[in-house]
């Protein structure tokens, strides 16, 4: 029995260790304004790995946006979710979320202001997570997606930003000719509320001396991506959802791959 037990503990020993997906709040500033934003890995991996920086939809950083953000990172990427309105305001409502978002949306100044501040403070983390410095993308959803957009229109050095049913739109397309990541901007074809910026979002791309990807899915709507959202004019879509993260990895990968063969 005693040489029982201890076949069994040595076997135990030799597996692989259980996944600790990590969740931790970090606090920072833009400007005047305290931020506080959630980094997100799993910690079994001890391998350095690529960092996103994710900016959530329109209800900022919440616990939706947090299981998000670990389904995305698994063992493969770091990431840091950040927060665009302010440590303590955290809406609870579509309407509060509409009210929290508009002073962004109307100073897209202050939207890129914030999101950089996000991106900084994910770079800060460097020495604290498994993070590969030299491997660093945005990604973001609805809202989230208006805001990586802007990342990339200030001329963030970041390999790549993706953009999920985000707001095409901008208050100046000359910014497009700041962009040094390589765009993929993903959008439903009955999404009423970006679509109608289309033909003016390609024209600000071809613009750009970036690679830039603009995706259109076929009768998707808005927030394809976002789990329980299921109104007329915005639904989760489980195969445009799996199909839009696939391409979000090959993008990501892709992307990162010219990084390293730029380095020397």
């Amino acid at each position: 029995m005693f040489r029982l037990v201890l076949a069994v503990l040595a076997g135990a020993a030799s597996l692989p260790a259980t996944a600790a997906m990590v969740a931790r709040t970090v606090d920072y500033q833009a400007g005047d304004t305290a931020l506080r934003g959630t980094l997100v890995y799993d910690d079994s991996v001890q391998a350095k790995r690529p960092a996103l920086l994710m900016v959530p939809n329109w209800y900022g950083v919440n616990e939706a946006a947090v299981k998000k953000a670990e389904g995305i990172a698994g063992k493969d990427y770091v990431i840091f979710l950040a927060d665009m309105y302010g440590k303590d305001l955290r809406p609870a409502s579509a309407a509060e979320a509409g009210t929290a978002v508009k002073p962004l949306y109307s100073d897209r100044t202050l939207m890129r202001e914030r999101v950089r501040a996000g991106l900084a403070a994910l770079r800060a983390q460097a020495g604290e997570a498994p993070i590969d410095a030299s491997r660093i993308a945005a990604i973001g959803f609805c809202f989230g997606g208006s805001a990586v957009l802007d990342l990339a229109r200030s001329g963030a050095d970041v390999a790549a930003v993706v953009s999920f049913h985000g707001g095409l739109s901008t208050d100046d397309p000359a910014l497009a000719k700041n962009i040094r990541a390589a765009v993929l901007a993903m959008n439903g074809a009955d999404d009423k509320g970006t679509m109608s910026d289309a033909v003016a979002f390609r024209s600000e791309m071809q613009q750009s001396p970036a690679d830039w990807e603009f995706v259109v899915f076929g009768h998707a709507v808005h927030c394809f991506t976002e789990v329980g959202e299921d109104s007329p004019g915005c639904r989760y879509d489980a195969k445009i959802a799996k199909r839009s993260y696939r391409l979000m990895r090959e993008w990501l990968e892709e992307a990162f791959s010219g990084m390293a063969a730029k380095t020397p």
